[in-house]
Formats: C-alpha cells, sequence, structure tokens
C-alpha cells in the first residue's frame, strides 16, 4: 500500500506530466494552436462524487478498463457537503421494513416518482450502507454498536400508520464528509485512471447517434483530451446554481446535463429540484434536517410552533416540500421574523 507521501509525489508528477496516463492507449496530435490526446477505454465515468466513485469502482471490479474525469479533487466533489445521513432500513433503532421506507418515499414525491426505481432503491439501500460500513466509513453508533439511524422528515413506520421512523444512517452531521473520503480512499485499491481537474466539454457521438465517448480539457495546461470507450456515464450532479440562492457550491452546474442536451439526448423530470427548508439567514449555509431530527423546532414571529398546523403528525419532520411551503405560506400572511419579515425562526 502506497504511503501518503508517495500518492503525493504520484499526483504531482502526474501534474507536470498531464499526458502520461497509466494504461491509456493515448497519443498526441496538433490541431491548430491546440495539442490534443486520444485515449481509449471500455468505460469513462463524468464526475468523481459519491456515485463516480463508485461506479468507477463498480466497472474496475468487473474487468472494465475505466477512466474516471473530474472537474474537481474527488473528495471535493458535492458529496462532501451532505450533512443529515442515508435513508436504510436496517431497523437498528426499532424494527423496520424497506416496504415501509418505499411507501414513504412513493407518498413523498407525490405519487410523481418512478416507483421501478424507487423500489430497487429502498429495497437495495440497507445493503448499500453495510456495504459503506465495511468500506470503513465512520457511521454514529448506539450504545451496542449498531450504526446510529436518526429521525429524519416524511419518514414512517407501518405505512404511515406506525409513527416516526428512526431510519437515517448518519455519520455525526457531516455524513457526506465521512462518505466521500471513504469512497476516495477505497478506490484507490482498483485500477482506475483519474483525469483529475479535467473539465468534461461535450460527448463523443457517433453517426449512429451512439455516445462514445467524451472530450475533456486539462484545466492545469489548456491540452485537449478525446477519450473514446465503449461507455460513458454521467455522475455529474445537480444544477443548483441556475438559481439565484442556493445552498448547493459553485461547481454545482449540470454539466452532464447540458452535454446530453446539446446532442439531443433526453433530460428527465427537470422540475424536480429539491428545496431544502433550513439554512442560515443571510449567509446561504444548510442547516441539515438532522436539526429537526434531533428536537429541533420552527417557530415564527408569534413564537408559535406552526408545523403543527400544517402536518398534525409529522409536524416539524414532514417532507420538504410540505415544510418549505408551510414556510412560505407564514411568511406571506405576514408572521415571518427579522427587520424584513422574510424568514423562520429554527
Amino acid at each position: 500500500m502506497l504511503s501518503g507521501t508517495s500518492r503525493r509525489i504520484l499526483h504531482q508528477s502526474a501534474r507536470r506530466f498531464p499526458t502520461v496516463v497509466n494504461r491509456s492507449l493515448s497519443s498526441s496530435t496538433t490541431t491548430g494552436d491546440y495539442t490534443v490526446v486520444d485515449h481509449e477505454y471500455d468505460a469513462v465515468v463524468v464526475g468523481a462524487g459519491g456515485s463516480g466513485l463508485r461506479a468507477a469502482m463498480g466497472l474496475s471490479e468487473a474487468g472494465f478498463k475505466t477512466a474516471c474525469v473530474t472537474k474537481l479533487f474527488p473528495t471535493r466533489s458535492h458529496t462532501v457537503a451532505a450533512q443529515g445521513g442515508i435513508n436504510a432500513a436496517l431497523g437498528n433503532m426499532s424494527e423496520d421494513d424497506w416496504r415501509w421506507h418505499m411507501y414513504d418515499t412513493v407518498k413523498g414525491s407525490d405519487w410523481l416518482g418512478d416507483q421501478d426505481a424507487i423500489h430497487y432503491m429502498c429495497r437495495e439501500a440497507p445493503k448499500a450502507v453495510l456495504e459503506l460500513e465495511e468500506f470503513g466509513m465512520p457511521f454514529s453508533r448506539t450504545e451496542d454498536g449498531k450504526i446510529y439511524q436518526r429521525a429524519f422528515g416524511g419518514q414512517s413506520l407501518e405505512f404511515g400508520k406506525g409513527g416516526q421512523a428512526h431510519r437515517c444512517a448518519a455519520a455525526a452531521d457531516r455524513t457526506g464528509h465521512a462518505m466521500l473520503h471513504t469512497l476516495y480512499g477505497r478506490s484507490l485499491a482498483f485500477d482506475t485512471t483519474y483525469f483529475i481537474e479535467y473539465f468534461a466539454l461535450d460527448l463523443l457521438m457517433s453517426e449512429e447517434g451512439e455516445c462514445v465517448g467524451v472530450m475533456a480539457m486539462n484545466m492545469e495546461d489548456g491540452t485537449i483530451h478525446r477519450i473514446k470507450a465503449k461507455n460513458t456515464v454521467l455522475a455529474t450532479g445537480g444544477y443548483g446554481r441556475a438559481y439565484f440562492s442556493c445552498t448547493s457550491a459553485h461547481t454545482c452546474t449540470g454539466d452532464g446535463n447540458a452535454m446530453a442536451m446539446r446532442k439531443g439526448l433526453s433530460n428527465q423530470d427537470n422540475e424536480f429540484v429539491q428545496f431544502h427548508p433550513t439554512g442560515i439567514y443571510g449567509a446561504g449555509c444548510l442547516m441539515t434536517e438532522g436539526c429537526r431530527g434531533e428536537g429541533g423546532i420552527l417557530r415564527n414571529s408569534e413564537g408559535e410552533r406552526f408545523m403543527e398546523r400544517y402536518a398534525p403528525t409529522a409536524k416539524d419532520l414532514a417532507s420538504r416540500d410540505v415544510v418549505s411551503r408551510a414556510m412560505t405560506m407564514e411568511i406571506r400572511e405576514g408572521r415571518g421574523v427579522g427587520p424584513k419579515q422574510d424568514h423562520i425562526y429554527l
């Protein structure tokens, strides 16, 4: 196993000689003022957040010669900013069932969600969390050593009839940070070539309209890299920065969505951008739902716990769209707080 110092030296040498990439069939040509470097792989993954790293690991493990292109160093991907936790029916705090989790997810989507995808996600979630634990993710623990699970919004037991579920597996209030660093450390065990700080520019398409790779730019020296691959995975994250105010990093610009659209490929459900109810007013910093899961209460200018009126059972742990709408209604009806009466106390 490489020491930290050895890894740093390898990373630095890779930056000094950006066209030298392990196991890549590469060749360099000059087109006008641009140096174009060609590479060939079985699969290329664009993005190195949680899903991108796991996809690259899985492809390499299955024997595919894999490249992973990322405009950021992997541990700076936005997965690192996730706070609250991962819903999975492990049953560590009380009896639980993935079917109850599926019910909550379908209901929370106002029955608009893809139920086949929801079925698969909820059924496989416990295995995915245990896999992360095996990779070394430092989950918070109960007194008897099990993974700690906190209460989270929109989660119930017995198909909504059994009260609040404690289903959210957490690593304190920095679950994403723990997950991304764990996945990156684990990914180094696989034979994947990482193009770090390479900006994916466009998909490469064949005359038949099939995607055959990506074009990327090395942001250090401006060279263009044409990465040809039989399989292309887009794991480029969301596009929260399309909005004036959001808690996403400035890197969340929907690059993958845009690349697909430019090539005439469809995007699904673009309107489903999630609005998180709580953040620090004026700073744009997220405040995790775990604040409410651990007992936090929303109050208006009159000191009233107003969520009891909008969601009598779930109260402050209703699903995020319900809480966001309720807060907006309170502000519109003049019960906001602050000099401009434009926010709510938590």
